[in-house]
């Protein structure tokens, strides 16, 4: 089922999301949807928040050399965590709850995620490039945080104003 993705400003995006105690067939449903949901939007990437659920699950699915999204390669991490993190990298970002919006954000090159799979399962998972700065933008909306909050304050300001041109057109 698809569902609707919240969007800035939206409150519940500041929201801290809290562990998954229980590894059952409503998470299952969760991360199924979510996918939909994600791929329907063109995504690569969801945080439950993003569909107003507060638990820390998230999906990514980049696009592999031929630029498909194979099903396959779907990451669905429960109770991520970073362990570790080096190198810099500038990557454009976008997100699916601050719609058409693209700026540079510098993250970390190379990271290692520990998290659960669907069923319960401890992972690992090192990383590096594209898929460290998937990985690092959705922890973040774990957080209660977005994107748009790591630009300077320069490019910060031109986003808010970006934002209410684009609202004020839309009437």
């Amino acid at each position: 089922m698809i569902r609707e993705i919240i969007t800035y400003p939206n409150k519940l995006l500041r929201t801290k999301s809290e562990d998954v105690v229980k590894f059952d067939e409503e998470l299952h449903t969760l991360l199924d949807d979510m996918y939909e949901t994600m791929m329907n939007a063109s995504g690569v990437g969801l945080a439950a928040i993003q569909v107003a659920i507060p638990l820390n699950v998230l999906i990514i699915n980049i696009p592999n050399e031929e630029d498909i999204q194979d099903k396959a390669e779907l990451i669905e991490a429960i109770n991520p965590v970073i362990t570790h993190k080096d190198g810099v990298q500038i990557y454009k970002e976008g997100c699916l709850s601050v719609p058409e919006y693209y700026e540079e954000v510098k993250r970390a090159q190379h990271i290692i995620v520990e998290y659960f799979n669907r069923f319960g399962e401890k992972q690992t998972m090192e990383c590096e490039d594209f898929l460290a700065v998937a990985w690092q933008h959705e922890m973040e909306h774990l957080t209660g945080h977005l994107f748009i909050e790591n630009l300077s304050y320069t490019k910060r300001q031109k986003f808010e104003k970006e934002y209410k041109n684009r609202k004020k057109s839309k009437r």
